[in-house]
């Protein structure tokens, strides 16, 4: 019987460790890529229409605890949290500001501020959720 038991309790403690290995690779998953948007929720515009010149893009740094790519037009750099699966942008700092095309500008920054967690889906593809409502997808589009 001890041998019985003995058994169970090393399994289930593989696979406790396995599950919890498999939440780390998560979130390594999003470091040293630069992911680009190919979905955003909530506009009545079309998605070309609100980045008809270039789709936005987020790099996240882990070393400095901060996002930065371009919003559709300008630059940005903001800092983030992340706890788990938990994920909250701060403010994005100054930029070169110049005239943006589409609108999607502030529709990407005005997401980000919503954004409370995060996932990789099976394809690879970064997904940012405002509750549990996905509203952001990204794609990986080159290796740091």
């Amino acid at each position: 019987m001890k041998k019985y038991t003995l058994a169970i309790v090393s399994i289930l403690t593989l696979l406790l460790n396995s599950c919890a290995t498999s939440k780390d690779k998560s979130a390594a998953d999003i470091y040293d890529v630069t992911w680009e948007l190919e979905y955003i929720s909530g506009p009545k515009i079309a998605f070309e229409g609100l980045y008809p010149n270039k789709k936005p893009q987020i790099t996240f740094d882990q070393k400095e605890t901060k996002v930065f790519g371009n919003n559709g037009c300008n630059g940005y750099s903001a800092p983030y949290a992340l706890s788990g699966n938990s994920l909250t942008f701060g403010e994005p700092g100054p930029s070169t500001l110049m005239f943006c095309d589409g609108g999607g500008e502030q529709q990407f920054l005005q997401q980000m501020k919503k954004i409370t967690s995060y996932s990789v889906d099976k394809d690879g593809k970064l997904i940012l959720n405002e509750g549990d409502v996905a509203t952001m997808r990204f794609k990986k589009v080159a290796k740091k």
